[in-house]
């Protein structure tokens, strides 16, 4: 009999997931008609579904739903949290073989990509029959090995389009505004915000990332300049900032958060809080309250704001990048060739991207061992980052190929 090939989506959601998903549906489906594997099933939730059978049938669907799906932002199958120890995957092997499955194909993060390593590994141990390949995704960028993650594209591009159109509203009224933006481990999505700048008078104008030492005397310091010479500031922080760069109990949210929710990975919620973006725009009231900005002959008080991008950051329709989608969509079709064919002896592992050129940009598309893109993340460069508050023209070149061009602002003055 053909073993059946089980898919699932896990962790958070983004712009271009459903591309992957897309892709190892119509790899599976024509190794289906080769006779290479028997049904399609599609796990809801992820390994959740799978423990208690709750499949949806994905074989014959036709090619104008696939191609909606493929272009709908976030998890089509639904996501999970779950983190599977010894006893959660004898559960998903027992579900494996009432259900005569032998390619199991994961699309998620850092923690997704973890738990396909536990599963392939467990699964050798066990003596199971079992072939699991990780396609990655994440806006955060974090996954080793790959030149990059999809869904980063995408997401940057909404973060450096939001900035385009705050740096404007700042323009128009002037101030100081805060934008939250999220990162928890690291900095690559709010570094995106620096694509948003045309001439050094736009925003935003200071960027902190968690790889940079963060210092609030410093941060203070950095705002009285930029505001002293501009008459504004447009800041980009990410959500996990830190004082000391790359140390997670130096967390600046930590301090400043009571409670909140935990998932199973042992991730505290820092997005939607809206916590972060208070206490800086509270401290630049307390440390610079009095400076009085002319405008029109007269004085002003001093206008701070803040806003938390959060969620809306992961799932936005129409900002999709021009090279996020058909690399997604790729990345879940090799998976299921890596799979069958197992290059380099890797029945089990994860897709990944290396660059191949910068201009024109070009990436080629390798299979690696689960145990080098799982748990561990990459934070963004050291020498990418400038003054501790900007980033460098080597991230630009880096990043502008995945953001995609971007519409340049008419100014008056």
């Amino acid at each position: 009999m053909l073993g059946n090939a089980i898919i699932g989506q896990s962790g958070g959601p983004t712009a271009v997931i459903n591309q992957s998903l897309v892709g190892v549906i119509e790899a599976l489906t024509h190794a289906q008609k080769q006779n290479k594997i028997g049904k399609i099933l599609g796990a809801k939730h992820g390994v959740r579904g799978i423990i208690h059978s709750d499949f949806l049938t994905l074989d014959n669907l036709s090619a104008d739903l696939l191609e909606r799906v493929a272009q709908t932002p976030s998890s089509a199958l639904g996501s999970t949290r779950d983190k599977p120890d010894e006893a959660y995957c004898h559960q998903i092997f027992e579900s494996f073989k009432k259900h005569n499955v032998q390619y199991f194909f994961y699309l998620g993060g850092n923690d997704s990509a973890d738990t396909a390593r536990i599963t392939a590994e467990m699964a050798k141990a066990n003596g199971v029959n079992l072939n699991v390949y990780h396609v990655p995704k994440t806006i955060d960028n974090d996954l080793r090995t790959t030149d990059h993650c999809p869904g980063y594209g995408s997401a940057g591009r909404f973060v450096a389009l939001a900035h385009m159109g705050d740096d404007a509203d700042n323009r128009s009224l002037k101030g100081i505004k805060i934008n939250c933006v999220m990162g928890r481990d690291a900095g690559w999505l709010t570094a995106a915000s620096a694509l948003a700048r045309f001439d050094e008078n736009d925003g935003p104008h200071l960027i902190y990332v968690p790889e940079a030492d963060f210092n609030e005397d410093k941060f203070i310091g950095d705002v009285d300049r930029i505001f002293t010479k501009l008459g504004r500031c447009v800041i980009a922080v990410s959500e996990g900032i830190r004082y000391k760069a790359n140390d997670k109990k130096s967390l600046l949210a930590e301090k400043i958060m009571q409670g909140g929710e935990v998932d199973a990975h042992g991730n505290r919620q820092l997005s939607g809080s809206g916590a972060l973006a208070d206490y800086l725009t509270n401290l630049i009231k307390d440390k610079l309250g009095n400076l009085m900005a002319t405008r029109g002959g007269g004085t002003v008080k001093l206008r701070v704001r803040g806003d938390t991008f959060g969620y809306l950051q992961r799932s936005f329709p129409t900002i999709v990048s021009e090279t996020d989608a058909p690399e997604a969509r790729e990345c879940g079709r090799l998976a299921v060739q890596y799979a069958l064919t197992a290059p380099n002896g890797l029945s089990s592992g994860s897709v990944a991207m290396k660059r191949v050129s910068e201009s024109p940009y070009k990436i080629a598309f390798f299979p690696t061992p689960l145990d080098t893109v799982a748990r561990l993340t990459k934070p963004l460069p050291a020498e990418w980052i400038k003054d501790g508050n900007d980033m460098t023209a080597a991230y630009m070149s880096y990043a502008k190929p995945l953001i995609g061009p971007l519409p340049r602002p008419g100014k008056l003055f």
